[in-house]
């Protein structure tokens, strides 16, 4: 793989470079984050790493720049500020994923690979519809009825994985396994913070609602009966 890391201390940069190196990857590094913005906006990586405390440019405002640039790359996070609000505000910025320090290298790592894996998946079918709500996977693009809804590229898995799975019930395990790949669960309000944004996307300026909550079981996208 080929990974960026903007990372402000050199200690930890070196740390996660060498680690990253001995597994195989190449790294390129930026210090803060402008050079760190540039690399990413002109060369193509299959994942980021950002530390949310940068000179010169915040991580939170590079992955926010990048999402409003249409830039899909997947992002791991990594802050010393580790509290829920701290999380949320790292996920509501674009962040695919986000990582408190200190940390286990092991764990980042493995983190790294999830997201490139679920970032290089395919599959068959790319137009998926429900009721008016339809979704282009390869343009990325949603629609319901001839309004654009604009996602994150986070909410746009959750809703994707909701729509291959019309009329079923997905569980938390299921979105925290195959939206987070987390096969644990964090003990966050993440998925209830995500399912909310998408539900006022999808179904708030909308006569009909298509995405329920399921009381004690999860959640389900169905077309109205």
């Amino acid at each position: 793989m080929h990974i960026l890391l903007i990372e402000d201390d050199p200690d930890t940069a070196r740390h996660v470079s060498n680690g990253l190196k001995e597994a195989g990857h190449v790294v390129d590094i930026a210090d803060n984050g402008s050079d760190g913005l540039a690399l990413a906006s002109n060369e193509a990586y299959d994942v980021l790493v950002i530390d949310r405390m940068l000179p010169a440019m915040d991580g939170l405002s590079v992955v926010s720049q990048l999402r409003d640039a249409d830039n899909p790359v997947p992002v791991l996070i990594l802050s010393a500020l580790g509290d829920v609000d701290d999380r949320i505000a790292g996920l509501k910025a674009g962040g695919d994923d986000y990582l408190a320090k200190p940390f286990a290298f092991g764990e980042l790592q493995a983190r790294i690979e999830a997201l490139a894996r679920r970032a290089s998946q395919r599959t068959t079918v790319t137009q998926l519809k429900v009721a008016e709500l339809e979704m282009d996977v390869l343009a990325r693009r949603v629609r319901r009825g001839d309004s654009v809804i604009n996602l994150q590229p986070r909410e746009f898995r959750l809703l994707e994985y909701l729509m291959r799975h019309n009329g079923q019930v997905v569980t938390r395990t299921m979105l925290l396994e195959n939206v987070w790949d987390y096969h644990f669960d964090p003990q966050t309000n993440v998925i209830d913070v995500h399912i909310s944004r998408l539900r006022s996307k999808i179904d708030r300026d909308f006569p009909v609602q298509l995405l329920h909550t399921v009381r004690g079981a999860g959640y389900i996208l169905r077309e109205p009966e």
